[in-house]
C-alpha cells in the first residue's frame, strides 16, 4: 500500500476592507430602494412635514398652493392650530367654504372658534362647524357640548362629526356613541350632519354603518379618492397646503358639486333655540 501525502490547505484570500464596505453599501442601497419603493408616499410626507417645520418660522402668510384641477368649489378646515387668520384675504383666494373646529370630547371648546366663526362669515365664506369625536366618551355628552357652543343659522353648512381618533376600547361602543351624536345633533338643528373620516379609518371601522350620512373623506397622496364618487361629497386632498391669509399649513378640500350644489347644502329654515339634549 502506498503512503498518502497530506496536503496543506491553501489559505483563503481575505477580502479587502474596501471591498467589504462596497458590498455592505450596495446591500444597504438595495434595501433602502426597496423600502422607499414600498413606502415612498409616507417617506415623502414625512420629508415635507420636516421641511414645513423648518420653514414655518420664516413664512409670511402669502404662500399659496395651487387649486386642485377638475373642481370648481374649494374650501379649508381650521382650528386654533392655524393661529390668527386673515379671513378677507382667505376669501379673496377662491376659498368658498370653511369648516371650523368648535369642540372636542365632552369639555374642550376651541379657543379660536368664536372669532373664526364671526370673521369667516363676515368675509363671505360659507361656514360649518365640526366636533372632534373622542370615541371613549359618551356620545350624548359630546353632542350637548357641540350644540351649546355652535349657533348654526340659515345659510350655514351642516354640522360635522370628525371621527378619526384611533384609541378606543370597543368598536361597537364607539359606533353607538357616533350614532347617538349624529341623531341628537340632527334633531337639534333640523339638518343631517356630515361624517368626516380618513380613508383607512373609514374603511376599517365605519363603512356600511353610517351610509345615510354625507361623507367628507380625507385621502392624501392620491389622484382621486379610492371610494366611488357617489360615496362622498367633500374630499380633503391635502393637510399641508398654503392659503394666503394663513401663516402655515392648512387642510385643503374640494366639494364634489358645483357652487349651486354648495348653496343647496346649507341650512334653509331657522331653528328656535333648543334645551340641552336628552340621552
Amino acid at each position: 500500500m502506498s503512503r498518502s501525502r497530506r496536503r496543506t490547505p491553501v489559505a483563503r484570500r481575505r477580502a479587502s476592507p474596501t471591498r467589504r464596505w462596497a458590498v455592505v453599501l450596495l446591500a444597504l442601497l438595495v434595501l433602502t430602494g426597496g423600502l422607499y419603493s414600498q413606502y415612498r408616499r409616507q417617506v415623502n410626507r414625512y420629508a415635507r412635514r420636516l421641511y414645513t417645520t423648518l420653514v414655518n418660522p420664516h413664512l409670511t402668510g402669502s404662500e399659496r398652493t395651487p387649486l386642485l384641477d377638475g373642481y370648481s368649489v374649494h374650501g379649508i378646515d381650521v382650528s386654533a392650530y392655524q393661529g390668527h387668520i386673515d379671513w378677507p384675504r382667505v376669501a379673496a383666494n377662491n376659498v368658498r367654504f370653511a369648516f371650523i373646529k368648535a369642540t372636542e370630547g365632552v369639555t374642550l371648546r376651541d379657543p379660536r372658534f368664536p372669532r373664526n366663526w364671526r370673521e369667516a362669515r363676515k368675509a363671505g365664506v360659507f361656514c360649518g362647524a365640526y366636533h372632534y369625536f373622542q370615541p371613549n366618551y359618551d356620545g350624548a355628552q359630546q353632542a350637548n357640548l357641540f350644540v351649546r357652543t355652535v349657533p348654526l343659522q340659515p345659510g350655514d353648512l351642516p354640522p360635522v362629526l370628525d371621527v378619526e381618533a384611533p384609541d378606543f376600547h370597543d368598536v361597537a361602543v364607539m359606533r353607538r356613541n357616533i350614532a347617538t351624536w349624529l341623531r341628537l345633533v340632527e334633531r337639534h338643528y333640523g339638518a343631517r350632519p356630515i361624517l368626516y373620516s380618513n380613508y383607512s379609518f373609514y374603511r376599517r371601522y365605519l363603512a356600511g354603518h353610517f351610509d345615510e350620512y354625507p361623507l367628507w373623506l380625507a385621502h392624501y397622496e392620491v389622484a382621486q379618492p379610492a371610494l366611488a364618487r357617489e360615496k362622498w361629497i367633500i374630499w380633503q386632498h391635502s393637510d399641508e397646503s398654503y392659503v394666503p391669509g394663513i401663516r402655515g399649513t392648512v387642510d385643503f378640500n374640494v366639494f364634489q358639486g358645483n357652487y349651486n350644489s354648495l348653496l343647496a347644502l346649507r341650512l334653509a329654515a331657522p331653528r328656535r333655540p333648543a334645551a340641552p339634549l336628552p340621552r
